[in-house]
């Protein structure tokens, strides 16, 4: 059940830099539109804060097994390829529904 609650998180956090212009969904920002390296780095936050949910999900449940390098390069990627929806969404489908009404 938990690797679920995982699963759902990590899709969840993936996609919001991109599906809002507020800083980790919280912080208003001055400019109304949101900088891509800021989602960037707002990506790159929310990695680190689902494994922190996820190793202490872990640790609840037995000792939390070591990882090396192949383990975050593996799961950063697939951070990644979640957040690729709310890409999808700010930057492709609506420039394809704008080509379309032209």
């Amino acid at each position: 059940m938990a690797s679920w609650f995982v699963i759902v998180l990590a899709l969840a956090a993936a996609s919001l830099p991109f599906l809002n212009e507020r800083f980790l969904g919280l912080i208003a920002l001055k400019s109304r539109n949101k900088a891509f390296w800021m989602r960037l780095l707002e990506l790159l936050i929310l990695y680190f804060v689902v494994g922190a949910v996820a190793m202490g999900l872990e640790a609840r449940i037995g000792n939390v097994a070591p990882q090396g390098w192949e383990f975050y390069a593996v799961t950063g990627c697939l951070f990644v390829v979640l957040a690729y929806p709310g890409f999808v969404f700010r930057y492709l489908r609506k420039s394809a529904i704008h080509e379309h009404t032209d």
